[in-house]
């Protein structure tokens, strides 16, 4: 039923419980694919102990080609993208599915930022950007999430294989998505989730490098129907 992509970039102190916690938490058949960069990532090691397919990312380095590699292979009728720094909680999986299935939804966005979600830690420039771009989008552009901006995510299969990804950046991808579908007449819904602060290795996330693309974005929200 689900293919849960993770793109990996040396979480090599975080992949075992990280796919320890999922295998405890998430209630639904799936399978695991963990999306790396290059062979000496030290994530591939104790991933090879682990119950999980390793995937080349096959578009050059970077989360981006990571995340486009992972939703290319999917073959399951639904995908979740989640980090390896065990920021997002797997048992919110479940309310996912959940809400594709009753609501029959093309995106499930997990919401930090709706009743019942919440955020532990992280910098405060980045945070205070991302809830005021995900209030925003959600009262003065009319998305119907809160969150538009959280990677974490799950998208129906059928809607992936009728979008173009068009972002050359980081995390936007997930944010493109919920705007094409928004535009474009998809259902989304959304669960709360609480998002904690990776506790091991470091982060890769590259606020000021990525935000003119996610701006992108941001402003297509506000035009016409399509895009």
């Amino acid at each position: 039923m689900l293919t849960i992509i993770i793109p990996v970039y040396n979480e090599g102190e975080n992949i075992k419980t990280a796919v320890e916690n999922i295998e405890k938490e998430v209630k639904y058949p799936y399978t695991i694919n963990l999306i790396y960069d290059f062979d000496e990532d030290t994530t591939i090691k104790p991933a090879r102990d682990l119950n999980v397919n390793l995937i080349k990312n096959k578009y050059g380095r970077g989360v981006l080609n990571a995340i486009k590699t992972g939703l290319e292979e999917v073959k399951t009728e639904f995908a979740i993208v989640t980090m390896a720094d065990l920021s997002d909680p797997p048992e919110v999986m479940n309310a996912m599915i959940d809400s594709a299935i009753k609501n029959n939804a093309d995106i499930v966005s997990a919401s930090r930022y709706m009743s019942g979600g919440g955020q532990i830690g992280g910098p405060f420039i980045k945070k205070l950007m991302s809830k005021y771009a995900g209030l925003s989008l959600h009262y003065l552009a009319g998305l119907p999430v809160h969150d538009a901006t959280n990677s974490f995510k799950l998208y129906r299969k059928t809607f992936l294989d009728n979008v173009t990804i068009e972002s050359t950046g980081g995390f936007e991808l997930g944010l493109e998505l919920v705007v094409k579908a928004f535009k474009n007449g998809n259902k989304i819904t959304e669960v709360p989730t609480i998002w904690h602060d990776r506790t091991a290795g470091k982060s890769n996330f590259k606020l000021i490098e990525w935000l003119p693309k996610y701006l992108k974005w941001y402003f297509k929200a506000f035009g016409g129907k399509n895009c």
